[in-house]
């Protein structure tokens, strides 16, 4: 009782401030009215977002299907190129390639940057030796598929032979060398053709295709679209094979706006309203609380039933009128479908209510209703609301009350299925989409039906059974095999496949399409009939089909049960897409892999690959066996066995190299010794390439070859190149001393006989013989000398001894007596008496004739020669130096060819370019050094290091 008081009172709150009431009525409704508008717009948003990447997925599909064909195409042409780097078959190959794949407009070979072959050269000649490397809006993205060793495709750009294309560029490296490219040219307009984006509803959607430009630091767009379109809803995807971004964008910037913008606006208006309803009636209490007592009164008289109907109902019920379709009852579900107040409601008839195209119906009914033909009826109809908008309801009316056998009003209920038809619209326009999709989509496809299989395979309890069983079965039972495939009903083919099969029409295909079935299909059947009994809704394999010409092409079928059939597999898509191309790719590059096997197995050396890491190896060759002994298993099975078997005293050497080319991720050639299995030491010469991987090293891979035999053959070689090389240079220092001091003495002796035939007295006569017999005294020493090297020359090593330089130096004097004079030469020594070195006497003379007669010959013409000799001496090596005053040398020009054979830098009629040669050699020879130091017109110093 307290309660109800209570509640009584809190009621009269209310009642009490119709304004507040009002409000807060208001308010409530508005936010219901927010609530559902925000459902609303996230329903409708999702709807057109799971559209739009549907079709988005779809067009992103064909174009990476066109761009993994051009992969194919690309490296179908590079291994034309043969070892030498020169295309065989480039037109022929090139022809089939782009007639197997009509996207690709031309295909390149671009060996070294330069577009070298074109095919077709027809209205291509512009791009002709195009070099791609220098050219400024090129070579950026020619440098970019050299750098990951990869295709990537350039563009879209203006093309130089004319219109807007794109280029895909396959970098091809011969022994790690850079080739050049394999390139495909798209146009532009083609690649989207065949992407399927015409098919797509252009009056709802639009496309753009960008690339982000490094150098202008923006997105460009390609296609012809390209204002600002940020205000449109939008999708993108990334195609990372020419890093471009799709966009699939709604043209109706607005549309979710409008969407919901109106029912909110309603809603609000609605809300306010009822607000002001409630204002109004609570401003009226009397009156409200009379129509209250008034209603209670009548539903008080009502039947119990019909006022819980009423009342509990989650429907519309109203108690029409049968002859003039006026309401007489309503409830507030009616009510609120419908739009209208109670008091609207009752001056409107369902008459009025009714869509036009719906009413003859109902009227039908209702006519045959009131003439008792029938009890009641149902029907799916149209109203429209007070608002205009069109609702969709089920409507049951059954008979109320009847005057004379005839009914006079009756009971309609109507149910809101505007939900339901709707989904049914969506189902009806996903079902176009799909057919659409279906029909053009670019890999040929097949509905089929199976059902009649499964219950075949049923009959025979093969369903469920395990593989084994089933394939065991069908190879005993081939009749089950044919049985099945006759059971197969093809239901519907799209486009692509009446193409593939090169028929005329789908009747062509789906009436008999058994004559295209190839003759491997029998087998591969098989593979469905187990698929289907182990429950699987999905099967990959490679078969065969024919064409209507006859012709065999490989395909990769892709069996999948559309869903809401898995247990009866009524309706299948199967795909067979068109591998023909690609077996036969992979053919090529099978046989190239075991061209590469075989000759790996047929090198004389031991191929092998190991990780950068750690240098464990991956792979050996089996020539490891007939080189080292060991296994390829023995190797493999230690990660270190590489490193533990290398020669102890080369060990490091090769660690440390390996480790530093490496890390400069620079290929490397070196020699080192391994140990065999029998304890023999092995000479390898290691070649290896560094493999890269985005600029760091991943593995190592060469190829050692046993070079033992030529070490051995080596070592041999250069003791016996050393030993005639130094006999060599012994034989001709001493035939260069004969021939040349000879000459010397032979010429001093035929100027003194020529003085002497010429002479005027006994006196000067006299004084010439004497010089005759001094000279011919040298030349008897000189002799001696020669006889003594020749000696020597008998056993190979120099002899040196202690001689008195002072003495030698006379010697040479006298020799050069007559030259002395004739220049008025003047030479002064700085020896101290008695100073002795070792040296070969013969030698010794010889190189102080040859110094001493220079400076004489290159004498400044302007000034007296003078020539110093002295003996100095730097950290215990003894240093003789010969200082003239003549014309010098200038060393930056003739610095290299001062001590060679032959080599003369004057134009002296004596010179012969030989003395300072055979000088350089003995002292070579003894062990020692010579160097010069000289200026043009000041003179030259000649050191001679005697060790």
């Amino acid at each position: 009782m307290k309660s109800k008081k209570k509640h009584n009172k809190f009621i009269e709150w209310f009642f009490n401030r119709p304004k507040l009431t009002s409000i807060l009525t208001f308010l409530f409704l508005s936010y219901i009215v927010g609530f559902v508008v925000v459902l609303q717009y996230q329903v409708i948003k999702e709807d057109e977002q799971r559209q739009m990447d549907t079709i988005l997925h779809v067009v992103q599909q064909n174009i990476e299907q066109s761009l993994k064909n051009c992969y194919t195409t690309s490296l179908t042409l590079a291994l034309t190129i043969g070892e030498s780097g020169v295309p065989k078959n480039f037109d022929y190959v090139s022809k089939s390639l782009i007639a197997t794949n009509p996207t690709i407009h031309t295909v390149q070979l671009v060996p070294k940057g330069i577009i070298k072959y074109i095919y077709p050269m027809a209205g291509n000649e512009e791009a002709m030796n195009l070099n791609i490397l220098t050219s400024p809006h090129l070579n950026k993205e020619a440098f970019k598929s050299i750098t990951t060793r990869k295709m990537y495709f350039a563009g879209p750009l203006e093309l130089k032979q004319g219109g807007m294309g794109i280029v895909g560029r396959f970098p091809i490296f011969q022994n790690n060398q850079f080739w050049g490219y394999s390139a495909v040219i798209l146009k532009l307009e083609t690649l989207l053709k065949s992407s399927g984006i015409a098919n797509v509803d252009q009056s709802k959607y639009y496309f753009q295709l960008s690339k982000y430009s490094p150098t202008e630091k923006r997105e460009i767009f390609y296609l012809p679209k390209k204002e600002n379109f940020n205000d449109n809803y939008k999708i993108s995807v990334q195609i990372p094979d020419g890093d471009w971004k799709l966009y699939i964008a709604s043209k109706n910037r607005s549309f979710l706006t409008k969407e919901i913008l109106i029912p909110g606006i309603i809603g609000m208006l609605l809300a306010a309203l009822f607000g002001v309803v409630i204002f109004t009636l609570l401003r009226m209490p009397r009156k409200l609380q009379s129509l209250v007592n008034k209603q209670a009164k009548k539903l008080m008289n009502s039947e119990i039933k019909f006022k819980a109907i009423f009342d509990q109902a989650a429907v519309g019920i109203a108690h029409i009128d049968s002859f003039t379709g006026r309401f007489i009852e309503i409830n507030n579900q009616y009510c609120k479908l419908l739009g209208y107040s109670q008091k609207e409601i009752q001056e409107l008839n369902y008459q009025t209510l009714t869509h036009p195209e719906d009413l003859i119906e109902d009227l039908s009914n209702i006519d045959k209703l009131r003439a008792g033909e029938i009890e009641n009826y149902s029907l799916e109809k149209r109203f429209i609301s007070k608002d205009g908008n069109v609702i969709w309801i089920n409507l049951t009316v059954s008979p109320l009350i009847k005057k004379d056998g005839k009914v006079v009003s009756h009971i309609a209920i109507i149910e809101d299925i505007s939900i339901k038809k709707d989904a049914e619209d969506l189902i009806k326009k996903s079902e176009i989409r799909f057919k659409s999709l279906f029909e053009d989509y670019p890999i040929p496809l097949w509905e089929k039906d199976f059902s009649q299989v499964k219950n075949y395979l049923k009959e025979l309890d093969l369903v469920s059974k395990s593989p084994d069983i089933v394939e065991k079965y069908l190879k005993t039972n081939p009749e089950v095999i044919a049985k099945c495939m006759t059971l197969v009903r093809v239901v519907d083919v799209n486009n692509m496949c009446i193409d593939l099969h090169d028929a005329k029409n789908k009747e062509e295909v789906t009436c008999g399409f058994k004559q295209f079935l190839g003759e491997s299909y029998t087998c591969d059947f098989a593979k469905h009939i187990i698929a289907i009994t182990q429950g699987k809704n999905e099967l990959i394999a490679d078969s065969t089909i024919k064409t209507a010409k006859g012709e065999t092409r490989d395909v990769k079928y892709r069996w999948s049960i559309i869903t809401g059939f898995e247990e009866s597999l009524g309706r299948t898509i199967v795909s067979t897409e068109d591998i023909t191309v690609q077996k036969h790719n992979e053919n090529i590059i099978k046989k190239s892999q075991q061209r590469i096997e075989s000759l790996i197995n047929t090198i004389d050396g031991i191929v092998w690959e190991c990780d950068a890491v750690n240098f464990s190896h991956t792979f050996i060759s089996p020539k490891v066996k007939n080189i080292l002994g060991y296994t390829p298993e023995e190797w493999l099975a230690d990660a270190a066995f590489w490193q533990n078997h290398i020669y102890d005293e080369d060990k490091h050497y090769v660690q440390n190299y390996t480790e530093l080319k490496k890390n400069q991720n620079l290929d490397h050639d070196f020699e080192y010794r391994m140990i065999a299995k029998d304890g023999s030491i092995v000479w390898l010469r290691d070649i290896v390439n560094v493999v890269l991987e985005n600029d760091k090293a991943i593995s190592l891979r060469g190829i050692m070859i046993d070079i033992s035999k030529a070490k051995e053959a080596e070592k041999e070689l250069n003791a016996s190149f050393d030993l005639v090389t130094e006999e060599n240079k012994r034989l001709l220092n001493f035939s260069y001393i004969i021939s040349h001091n000879l000459r010397s003495h032979t010429s001093n002796i035929e100027s003194i006989i020529s003085l002497l035939e010429t002479a005027e007295n006994e006196e000067e006569k006299e004084q010439l013989i004497q010089l005759l017999k001094t000279t011919s005294d040298s030349l008897n020493e000189t002799m001696f000398h020669l006889n003594e090297v020749i000696n020597i020359r008998a056993n190979i090593d120099l002899v040196s001894e202690p001689l008195d330089l002072e003495k030698y130096i006379i010697s040479t004097k006298n020799v050069l007596c007559e030259q002395i004079s004739s220049n008025k030469v003047t030479i002064s020594t700085e020896i101290p008496p008695g100073t002795l070195i070792n040296y070969n006497p013969a030698y010794l003379e010889s190189i102080l004739y040859n110094i001493i007669s220079n400076s004489i010959r290159y004498k400044h013409p302007s000034r007296k020669p003078v020539i110093n000799i002295n003996l100095v001496e730097e950290n215990n090596i003894k240093i003789l130096e010969i200082t003239d005053n003549g014309i010098g040398i200038d060393l930056a020009r003739n610095g290299d060819k001062i001590f060679g054979m032959y080599k003369t830098f004057s134009n002296n009629a004596d010179s012969r370019g030989i003395g300072l040669f055979i000088t350089k050699n003995q002292i070579d020879a003894m062990g020692g050094n010579i160097t010069v130091e000289s200026e043009p017109n000041k003179g030259t110093t000649f050191k001679i290091y005697i060790l």
